[in-house]
């Protein structure tokens, strides 16, 4: 089969489309024939071993799994003998390690069917994405209806989402994004956005419940003047920083100062359920979430698919078509 491999960590130049052998399911896996497959950031930092902290996890010297992608939709191929929730000719979507080929083995846990209203394409930049958003609104952020919620990023693969889930669960939606992204945001079903470049969201004038940081690296200092005394703020994910934890460091030290204060403080590790899957399948089937793709690359275009990525540029998610 085909897939975008690397033998050793690097820029996107590291990347080369080739013949590999053809994944054969565990007892415990699916083989999909892969469709679609997300780009989301956590390709860029398998991909660079940057920060290097990463590869503690993922390989030291080189990325223990060459290929690379892990958002996936697709066709069932073959089940291993211990799976019972789905069977050859089911379209599903979900995670896995090596997405960008033709075939890819996953654990049954981490995949459900997808969504009916979806094509494969929209279904295969959901599942890293959007579980983050929900997870950092539902989960960590205790979202309540009516509630005032701050989305920084809201334009971008997270951000789109979490606009869309925060807005289903009830909440007042502020976001804050680029210039080139506000119609998006807005379109998306934000009530108020904020251009960044033009306008301070931590100016004194609001202050909100509940704030989700989905980009960039402002100071912890400056997220906590936008949030109310008892507000929270969920930081999701690191960019810029050091090449040891990279921008990591606010969600090493937010539950810390949490202690101190009478705001609450966190870090978003998301994981991957099949339970939200299914739950953000429902949203998408019933007209509540609409996956926001700026860009399609087809599978040899991986690498530039990347580029444009990891740019900051895109309006929601990038996909890889195969």
């Amino acid at each position: 089969m085909k897939a975008i491999v690397q033998d050793v960590y690097g820029t996107a130049d590291a990347l080369e489309l080739r013949d590999v052998d053809t994944p054969e399911p565990g007892d415990d896996d699916v083989l999909i024939r892969v469709r679609a497959a997300g780009v989301e950031q956590g390709v860029w930092h398998l991909m660079t071993g940057l920060p290097y902290l990463t590869r503690a996890f993922f390989g030291l010297k080189a990325p223990r799994n060459p290929i690379r992608g892990r958002e996936v939709a697709g066709r069932v191929e073959a089940v291993g003998r211990n799976v019972v929730g789905f069977r050859p000719g089911d379209e599903v979507y979900g995670t896995a390690e090596g997405t960008f080929a033709e075939f890819v083995c996953a654990k049954e846990a981490r995949i459900a069917k997808k969504p009916v209203n979806a094509s494969f394409d929209q279904a295969a930049v959901v599942p890293i994405s959007a579980t983050t958003a929900l997870q950092g609104l539902r989960d960590s952020g205790r979202l309540q209806p009516g509630q005032d919620v701050l989305i920084i990023g809201a334009g971008g693969g997270v951000g789109s989402f979490a606009v869309q889930l925060a807005k289903a669960l009830g909440a007042q939606v502020t976001g804050v994004c680029s210039t080139g992204k506000l119609e998006l945001v807005r379109s998306i079903g934000a009530d108020h956005v904020i251009d960044y470049k033009h306008d301070d969201f931590a100016d004194g004038a609001r202050h909100f419940d509940l704030i989700l940081d989905t980009a960039g690296n402002r100071p912890l200092a400056v997220l906590r003047r936008a949030l109310k005394p008892r507000g929270t703020l969920v930081i999701v994910g690191g960019e810029g920083g050091g090449r040891w934890t990279g921008g990591f460091e606010r969600s090493f030290r937010a539950p810390i100062l949490s202690l101190f204060v009478s705001q609450k403080l966190k870090g978003l590790m998301a994981t991957e359920r099949q339970e939200d899957l299914r739950f953000l399948a429902q949203l998408i089937d019933a007209g509540s979430l609409t996956p926001v793709i700026d860009r399609s690359y087809p599978l040899g275009d991986a690498p530039e698919a990347i580029r444009y990525m990891h740019e900051g540029h895109a309006r929601g998610k990038v996909v890889v078509t195969v």
